[in-house]
């Protein structure tokens, strides 16, 4: 006899290589089936449904609202029913819900996965930055992210900004496509208002991208395009792409160490360091899709928006809803107001004047005090009620003296300050604060004279009296000529 045996039979060598007992071998063998085909279907309840008679009265509420999570209808079935469920029994209630939503439930939304094409496509798009607690100089860094990837290969590029107007928006595509030295065939953004005409007013024969934005995109022979409002998936390479590079910054800012940057410009060194570094892994497919990219043009496309506004006699003008001053010699002129996502620059007869940052929001200011600073002087009364007052506290160390001079004198504090001011606008702000903070620390006097005196002070202690020129000795020279002639006789020899 060939086969194996355990204890003197073969039939139980079989059901011990199978791991199990001869009984149940036995068994197996008289149905003629295998085991999974002998297994039955568990299609009974192991304990009875808490929920089954009241869950008649929450599919109701599923059907008008399916938006309703099952912890509160749980809790809206312990409220009517005091005593009957226990908090034990939510989790039943949340699989009861989703054994519901899954079968008799309304239809979830699709999405189609899109075949991408070399050269075919670029999305951006704005991200806020704030889950990166980045700080600049210890000082919180609010800011945005603007975003640009190219579809096929994923090559991303960001950009610091502020907000989500045009001229960011433009800065920051503009950027990305002189970076990348090329563009593709179209650009999809979402429903941007910088970008997009509110589509419930538009009129039937207005194009739906605003003018602006549709001069900025054909200047680079693109397409524009955007997703439906409320449906940012239709973005969905760019929106993915968002998750994926902040959450690869902020691992980076923590193996860093620290979410502090010295500058704008170290962090913005880090940021382009990481975008090049994930670059580098979609060589193989960047390869290809920059081969069917086009050539950009001559130069950069300008967005900038220019307004023509008149200065009012507070030397001031308002430009989008916020006010920024200009020199005093510019009242009742017109200028040029040139915004962009940043600064607004300041432009008469074709002769730039002045730049200053672009403010955020509505109703703010941006005043130097260095434009008003001389009529204050002659005029100190209209200084306790002038709405930009906290514009003349250029530092805290002015605003220390001000306090100073008020308490210690009552009556003439006030205009002491304003020449103490005037002083800063003539000889500069840095050497009239150095000589208030040592005044300070030293517990003297503060006054005009005072600081005047502790300018002169530092001026004598930079001040160079002597400089001594050493003779220069010729002779060095001749030494270099010798040795060049030299070089040149080996070099002839050779020849």
């Amino acid at each position: 006899m060939n086969a194996l045996t355990i204890g003197g039979s073969s039939f139980e060598a079989a059901a011990a290589k199978a791991d199990m007992s001869e009984n149940t071998a036995r068994k197996y063998r008289r149905s003629g089936q295998v085991p999974s085909q002998m297994k039955c279907e568990h299609s009974w309840r192991t304990r009875q449904d808490p929920f089954e008679e009241a869950f008649g009265e929450v599919e109701p509420l599923l059907v008008l609202e399916p938006g309703l999570e099952a912890k509160t209808l749980f809790e809206h079935l312990q409220e009517k029913y005091p005593g009957r469920f226990a908090e034990g029994q939510l989790r039943s209630m949340q699989r009861r819900v989703k054994i519901w939503r899954a079968t008799s439930g309304p239809g979830r939304e699709v999405f189609f996965a899109q075949t991408h094409h070399p050269g075919d496509i670029c999305q951006s798009d704005f991200c806020h930055a704030g889950r990166l607690r980045v700080t600049i100089a210890r000082q919180p860094f609010e800011h945005l992210l603007y975003h640009y990837v190219l579809t096929y290969s994923n090559w991303e590029f960001a950009a610091i900004c502020f907000s989500e107007s045009l001229e960011s928006l433009s800065e920051g595509l503009q950027s990305a496509l002189w970076t990348l030295g090329a563009s593709p065939k179209r650009h999809r953004t979402d429903s941007l208002s910088a970008a997009v005409r509110n589509l419930g007013k538009k009129q039937a024969d207005e194009d739906e991208f605003t003018q602006r934005y549709r001069a900025l995109i054909a200047h680079y022979g693109m397409q524009p395009e955007h997703t439906q409002p409320a449906s940012p998936n239709e973005n969905g390479d760019v929106e993915q792409s968002h998750n994926r590079f902040l959450l690869r910054i902020d691992q980076a800012l923590m193996l860093r160490g620290s979410r502090d940057f010295e500058s704008r410009a170290a962090y913005e060194s880090f940021l382009r360091h990481h975008c090049d570094r994930a670059n580098r892994h979609r060589t193989e497919r960047f390869s290809e899709e920059i081969k069917e990219l086009r050539s950009l043009p001559a130069r950069p496309y300008d967005a900038a928006r220019r307004f023509d506004v008149r200065v009012g006699p507070g030397s001031t003008i308002r430009v989008l809803n916020n006010a920024y001053s200009v020199p005093s010699r510019l009242i009742d002129e017109r200028v040029e107001a040139i915004v962009r996502s940043e600064t607004i620059e300041i432009v008469y007869a074709q002769t730039r004047i002045a730049s200053m940052p672009r403010l955020r929001g509505r109703s703010g200011y941006c005043v130097d005090y260095r434009h008003v600073i001389d009529w204050l002087v002659k005029k100190p009364g209209a200084f306790d009620n002038y709405i930009y007052q906290a514009a003349l506290f250029p530092t805290t160390r002015f605003r220390m003296a001000y306090d100073h001079l008020i308490e210690t004198r009552p009556s003439g504090g006030k205009k002491e300050y304003l020449r103490l001011l005037q002083i800063a606008a003539r000889y500069g702000q840095a050497g009239v604060e150095q000589a208030l903070r040592r005044l300070q620390a030293d517990g003297s006097a503060i006054g005009v004279k005072e600081v005047l005196a502790a300018i002169e002070q530092d001026r004598a202690v930079c001040d160079v009296r002597s400089v001594e020129i050493a003779p220069i000795d010729l002779l060095a020279y001749d030494v270099l000529i010798d040795r060049s002639s030299l070089q040149s006789s080996k070099e002839a020899v050779h020849a």
